[in-house]
């Protein structure tokens, strides 16, 4: 078997995980798009702008528009306009995705623990450090 560099490596590490997450979130009818900005409001206390969303997620206002519109149609969030300045569209998570963000975070750490099931607590310390290095050598 050839050697892989390590960019190869992480992007089939990667290509896993997103297929692993698109199953486990397909229970919930959610793209992996849709799950982390839920995960990011539930970071938030449940609220936070559209603007916020489209930071973090460092993608087009479009883009965070129509993710936005269909955990709406969905009935995973609920939208206003911001009293204060009414640019800003507040997004607020629903009861339903609080209680079903419990059985995804279960389903987070599970998937944790089989791909680093295997390394010490030490290695895996160890590998967030030198991941972490890695991106920060790419911003």
């Amino acid at each position: 078997m050839p050697k892989k560099d390590v960019g190869y490596l992480i992007k089939n590490i990667n290509d896993k995980m997103k297929a692993r997450a698109d199953a486990d979130l397909s229970h919930f009818s959610l793209t992996l798009s849709q799950s982390r900005v839920l995960a990011f409001l539930h970071d938030k206390g449940g609220t936070s702008t559209q603007k916020e969303i489209e930071v973090f997620l460092d993608v087009a206002h479009p883009t965070v528009v129509g993710i936005v519109s269909r955990l709406e149609k969905n009935g995973h969030i609920s939208t206003s306009i911001d009293p204060l300045d009414r640019r800003n569209k507040i997004v607020s998570l629903t009861e339903s995705a609080i209680v079903m963000g419990d059985e995804m975070e279960h389903n987070i750490r599970e998937n944790e623990k089989r791909m680093l099931g295997t390394l010490s607590e030490s290695e895996v310390d160890e590998l967030k450090r030198m991941l972490s290095v890695i991106y920060k050598n790419l911003e």
